[in-house]
C-alpha cells in the first residue's frame, strides 16, 4: 500500500509563504499563551495590558483614537476596553478643553503600579521564550519581522 506524503510536505517550495506563514501563527499563539496565563496574575487582558504600556510611555496622555493606532492588535470597541480600564482607576479620560470632541486617555498611579509590578515577570517570561536564539537572532527575527510587516502595509 502506498503511503501518501502529509500535505504540506507535497507542497515542497511552491508554497513556502504559507508553511512560513502558519509557523508564524503557531509561535504566536504558544508565545501568547505564556503571556495570558503572567496576564491573569492581575486580572488584565492582553489589550488592556497593551493600553497601559502604551499610556506609561506617553505620560501627558494620548487622544482615544492615537491609543487605538498603536494597539499592537486592534480592538474594534477601544471604548469598552478604556471603560474596564477606568472602572479599575488604571487610566483616566476627559475631554479636550479646545476640541470638545477629542477624548485623552492617561494613565493613573495605580496602573503604573499594576506595571511595575509585572515588569520583571514579563521580562523573565520573555527571556526564558526567546532568550536562548541570542542576541543576534533576536536582532534578525526583529528585522525579518519588521520587513514582513512593512511588505503589507
Amino acid at each position: 500500500m502506498e503511503q501518501i506524503p502529509h500535505p504540506e510536505s507535497r507542497r515542497g517550495a511552491e508554497r513556502l509563504e504559507e508553511t512560513a506563514f502558519l509557523e508564524l501563527l503557531r509561535t504566536t499563539d504558544q508565545l501568547s499563551r505564556g503571556m495570558s496565563q503572567l496576564l491573569k496574575t492581575e486580572d488584565i487582558s492582553s489589550n488592556q495590558y497593551n493600553v497601559l504600556r502604551i499610556l506609561r510611555g506617553a505620560p501627558d496622555g494620548l487622544p482615544c483614537g492615537e491609543l487605538g493606532n498603536r494597539m499592537i492588535t486592534r480592538d474594534p470597541d477601544i471604548t469598552r476596553l478604556l471603560d474596564r480600564l477606568e472602572k479599575r482607576e488604571l487610566i483616566s479620560r476627559c475631554r479636550e478643553s479646545q476640541d470638545r470632541r477629542m477624548v485623552m486617555a492617561k494613565i493613573t498611579p495605580e496602573g503604573l503600579k499594576l506595571l511595575a509590578r509585572m515588569d520583571k515577570p514579563v521580562l523573565a517570561m520573555h527571556r526564558s521564550q526567546l532568550g536562548h536564539l541570542g542576541p543576534a537572532r533576536l536582532r534578525q527575527l526583529t528585522e525579518l519581522l519588521q520587513v514582513s510587516r512593512h511588505a503589507v502595509s
